[in-house]
């Protein structure tokens, strides 16, 4: 599937598309606490898309290690508002970052037109809502809950056991009356993984093409750059860009951006390169 269709606004994969982060969260290890009001989230919106974004994604907990889980009513109290503003003002799809089947039917309601769920709708009801809903899903992989997933994370085979995780959520999801169309997935970096297989996931990124999906990837502003080149959160640009970069030769359609303007040229640069990556 090359183009994903958004409750009506498609979504190209046939060259790499740049996902917008906006988090709307109090928490969230980026950019907490900088989009909670509304006006806010809804301008830095319209400046990622005015950047080049092909889509915004809205989240409103938080789901980085040790975070405070909300309620759904919460949730959808945080990103309903902007979710209806943006379906208005701009022509992109919209996706809602959740895992709460009432979020999910809230945001496509108020014009969302994708989900990313990082839990790969394993909450109760999910996978029904998800279905009735009829809009592109993302399934993330992730060990453990976010509270606790980075403690002492461990595989024998890292690659393998993501994809065959992935593989069974596929299956799920088909079994559930989901098109295979529809699904999207995502290896999870950074969810419950270290430095070393965060680098072995990146590298093997090529072995998940084979379940037939496409691959969405979150790399932005990862501590791993931290890890890496001891460098805080708000100076990740450059290895953030070098890491999307590097997901898409790997095979990714999709990266998951704080930072869209430097990700748009960068990859426009790599497409020029490399037109006969272009998908056809």
């Amino acid at each position: 599937m090359t183009v994903l269709d958004c409750a009506g606004r498609p979504l190209d994969l046939r060259r790499p598309a740049v996902m917008g982060i906006l988090n709307i969260t109090p928490d969230s290890f980026s950019d907490g606490g900088v989009f909670l009001s509304p006006d806010k989230a809804i301008a830095q919106a319209l400046r990622m898309a005015e950047a080049g974004a092909d889509i915004i994604d809205i989240g409103g907990e938080s789901t980085r290690p040790g975070a405070r889980p909300v309620s759904a009513q919460e949730e959808i109290d945080r990103v309903l508002p902007v979710v209806e503003a943006l379906h208005k003002k701009i022509p992109l799809p919209i996706s809602i970052d959740t895992s709460k089947p009432e979020v999910m039917r809230a945001a496509v309601k108020a014009g969302a037109g994708f989900i990313n769920d990082v839990r790969a709708l394993r909450e109760a009801g999910a996978l029904e809502a998800s279905k009735q809903l009829g809009v592109p899903v993302c399934l993330m992989h992730m060990s453990g809950e976010p509270r606790t997933m980075q403690d002492a994370p461990r595989y024998a085979d890292v690659v393998g056991e993501v994809r065959d995780f992935l593989e069974e959520r596929l299956g799920a999801c088909m079994n559930a009356g989901i098109p295979a169309q529809r699904l999207v997935i995502d290896p999870g970096f950074g969810f419950g993984k270290t430095l070393e297989h965060n680098i072995e996931l990146l590298r093997g990124l090529k072995k998940l093409q084979s379940l037939g999906a496409p691959v969405l990837v979150g790399l932005s502003r990862k501590s791993m750059i931290g890890q890496l080149l001891g460098l805080p959160v708000e100076q990740r640009l450059y290895a953030s860009v070098a890491l999307a970069v590097m997901a898409v030769q790997q095979g990714a359609c999709i990266v998951r951006v704080h930072d869209v303007g430097p990700t748009v040229e960068a990859l426009r640069m790599w497409a020029a390169v490399y037109p006969e990556s272009m998908r056809e």
